[in-house]
């Protein structure tokens, strides 16, 4: 598919996992698609610092001219319950999660105005719907996300800015490989994982990649303030 031929991306926490997978899928459809993260990306961008946050959208646009999608992808895990994280951890949280989608589309919106295919993807994830043990901070942030994109596709609609949401389910990914690795148990907490999987195994990265890239798509013009899950079955099968 050639559906993104001439547009630009910008992707956030793209260096590893979703990011890359989403990175690698947009530029096999034509896209010039620049993954920013703190280390490894084709830009150094942390999400909480305001002012690279703006350094690399005007880099991007310096460089290429335009900017047209804007995947906000970038995240951290919290693993703990409302009393087990302190108050410095959820803002570390709401800080990349939430706050780092915010930065992002603030910067990017002057250009992506311009653009006659606009369009904005968040990560969400499944634990804004449904309740995970020991997650807390984690599911606060990813139902913030997901309430902000409904917000924001409504206030950019007249825009033409088209924005979306991926509500991605247990994925295997570099993150919660790390996670596993910090179990007690690391195959027994992974088969905790699989069981709870309705399809019997985790979520590929490029699995989510293709659903985000459904969502950024000019062919996608009619979806807006849609959440789309790509999670095995988890939140609506038993």
């Amino acid at each position: 598919m050639t559906d993104f031929t001439g547009l630009v991306a910008i992707v956030t926490g793209g260096a590893s996992g979703i990011g890359a997978a989403t990175v690698a899928l947009l530029n096999s459809r034509g896209a010039t698609a620049v993954s920013l993260d703190r280390v490894g990306g084709d830009i150094d961008c942390d999400v909480t610092d305001d002012a690279a946050v703006a350094s690399a959208v005007e880099q991007v646009v310096a460089q290429y001219g335009r900017l047209d999608i804007l995947i906000n992808n970038a995240g951290i895990g919290a693993v703990g319950t409302i009393e087990d994280n302190d108050l410095d951890e959820w803002r570390r949280v709401f800080d990349v999660n939430l706050y780092g989608a915010v930065r992002l589309s603030r910067a990017a919106l002057p250009h992506l105005r311009l653009s006659p295919s606009a369009a904005i993807v968040n990560t969400g994830s499944i634990v804004a719907g449904t309740g995970l043990v020991k997650r807390a901070a984690y599911s606060a942030s990813k139902g913030a996300v997901e309430s902000l994109t409904r917000a924001m596709a409504a206030d950019l609609i007249a825009d033409r800015v088209r924005v979306n949401a991926v509500s991605p389910g247990t994925a295997d990914t570099p993150w919660v490989q790390r996670l596993l690795a910090q179990a007690d148990d690391p195959d027994a907490a992974l088969q905790a994982l699989v069981a709870r999987q309705p399809i019997g195994r985790l979520v590929a990265p490029e699995e989510i990649a293709h659903a985000v890239c459904y969502l950024a798509s000019p062919l996608s013009g009619s979806t807006t303030g849609t959440v789309l899950a790509v999670d095995g079955g988890v939140h609506s099968l038993r």
